[in-house]
Protein backbone atom coordinates (compact mmCIF):
# COMPACT_ATOMS: atom_id res chain seq x y z
CA UNK A 1 0.00 0.00 0.00
CA UNK A 2 0.93 3.71 -1.03
CA UNK A 3 1.87 6.39 1.96
CA UNK A 4 -0.74 8.26 0.38
CA UNK A 5 -3.72 5.92 -0.19
CA UNK A 6 -3.14 5.06 3.70
CA UNK A 7 -2.86 8.88 4.74
CA UNK A 8 -6.16 9.27 2.17
CA UNK A 9 -7.51 5.54 3.88
CA UNK A 10 -6.78 7.09 7.89
CA UNK A 11 -8.21 10.22 6.83
CA UNK A 12 -11.44 9.57 5.88
CA UNK A 13 -11.80 7.05 8.84
CA UNK A 14 -10.47 10.14 10.95
CA UNK A 15 -13.85 11.94 11.22
CA UNK A 16 -16.80 10.16 13.65
CA UNK A 17 -19.65 9.33 11.49
CA UNK A 18 -16.98 7.81 8.74
CA UNK A 19 -15.68 5.68 11.36
CA UNK A 20 -19.23 4.42 12.85
CA UNK A 21 -20.22 4.04 9.23
CA UNK A 22 -17.84 1.70 8.30
CA UNK A 23 -17.77 0.08 12.11
CA UNK A 24 -21.11 -0.74 10.67
CA UNK A 25 -20.46 -2.22 7.37
CA UNK A 26 -17.36 -4.55 8.91
CA UNK A 27 -19.90 -5.66 11.34
CA UNK A 28 -22.56 -6.67 8.98
CA UNK A 29 -19.98 -8.54 6.31
CA UNK A 30 -20.41 -9.34 3.00
CA UNK A 31 -24.69 -8.70 2.95
CA UNK A 32 -23.71 -4.48 2.80
CA UNK A 33 -26.40 -2.09 3.64
CA UNK A 34 -28.10 0.37 1.76
CA UNK A 35 -27.81 4.15 2.57
CA UNK A 36 -31.76 3.87 3.72
CA UNK A 37 -30.64 1.04 6.83
CA UNK A 38 -27.31 2.95 7.72
CA UNK A 39 -29.72 5.93 8.13
CA UNK A 40 -31.99 4.37 10.04
CA UNK A 41 -29.34 2.43 12.69
CA UNK A 42 -27.56 5.65 12.86
CA UNK A 43 -29.88 8.34 12.49
CA UNK A 44 -28.60 10.82 10.54
CA UNK A 45 -29.65 12.91 7.21
CA UNK A 46 -29.46 11.41 4.01
CA UNK A 47 -27.29 13.95 2.36
CA UNK A 48 -24.78 14.22 5.12
CA UNK A 49 -24.68 10.28 4.92
CA UNK A 50 -24.00 10.10 1.54
CA UNK A 51 -21.50 13.16 1.97
CA UNK A 52 -19.56 10.57 3.89
CA UNK A 53 -20.18 7.85 2.00
CA UNK A 54 -18.75 9.38 -0.65
CA UNK A 55 -15.36 9.58 0.67
CA UNK A 56 -15.72 6.44 2.26
CA UNK A 57 -15.82 4.98 -1.38
CA UNK A 58 -12.94 6.95 -2.11
CA UNK A 59 -10.97 5.94 0.35
CA UNK A 60 -10.79 2.62 -1.11
CA UNK A 61 -12.28 1.13 2.12
CA UNK A 62 -16.14 0.94 1.39
CA UNK A 63 -17.32 -0.48 -1.89
CA UNK A 64 -20.11 0.20 -3.54
CA UNK A 65 -22.86 -1.58 -5.80
CA UNK A 66 -26.16 -1.17 -7.47
CA UNK A 67 -28.21 -4.05 -6.94
CA UNK A 68 -31.52 -2.94 -9.27
CA UNK A 69 -32.77 -0.10 -7.41
CA UNK A 70 -30.20 -0.06 -4.34
CA UNK A 71 -26.89 0.69 -3.95
CA UNK A 72 -25.49 -1.58 -1.65
CA UNK A 73 -22.43 -0.36 0.44
CA UNK A 74 -19.35 -3.40 1.94
CA UNK A 75 -16.42 -2.71 3.63
CA UNK A 76 -13.31 -3.62 1.42
CA UNK A 77 -11.69 -6.31 3.55
CA UNK A 78 -9.27 -6.71 1.41
CA UNK A 79 -7.97 -2.89 1.64
CA UNK A 80 -8.95 -2.69 5.35
CA UNK A 81 -6.35 -5.81 5.48
CA UNK A 82 -3.73 -3.44 3.05
CA UNK A 83 -3.74 -1.08 5.88
CA UNK A 84 -3.79 -2.94 8.96
CA UNK A 85 -0.73 -4.60 7.43
CA UNK A 86 1.21 -1.26 6.64
CA UNK A 87 0.60 -0.27 10.04
CA UNK A 88 2.16 -3.49 11.79
CA UNK A 89 4.68 -4.46 8.93
CA UNK A 90 7.49 -3.32 11.07
CA UNK A 91 5.74 -3.86 14.67
CA UNK A 92 8.21 -5.25 17.44
CA UNK A 93 11.07 -4.84 14.96
CA UNK A 94 10.12 -7.54 13.44
CA UNK A 95 9.82 -10.25 16.10
CA UNK A 96 7.06 -12.24 16.85
CA UNK A 97 4.10 -10.81 18.83
CA UNK A 98 1.59 -11.50 20.83
CA UNK A 99 -0.69 -9.19 21.74
CA UNK A 100 -2.76 -9.53 25.15
CA UNK A 101 -6.18 -9.70 25.85
CA UNK A 102 -6.32 -7.01 27.81
CA UNK A 103 -4.09 -4.65 26.09
CA UNK A 104 -3.92 -2.74 22.94
CA UNK A 105 -0.24 -2.78 23.10
CA UNK A 106 2.02 -5.48 21.17
CA UNK A 107 3.32 -7.21 24.23
CA UNK A 108 6.72 -6.65 23.28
Amino acid sequence: MEENDVVRALGALAQPLRLQVFRALVVVGETGLTPGAIQEALGVPAATLSFHLKELVASGLVSQERSSRNLIYRAAYGRMNELLGYLTENCCQGAACAVESTSTNCGC
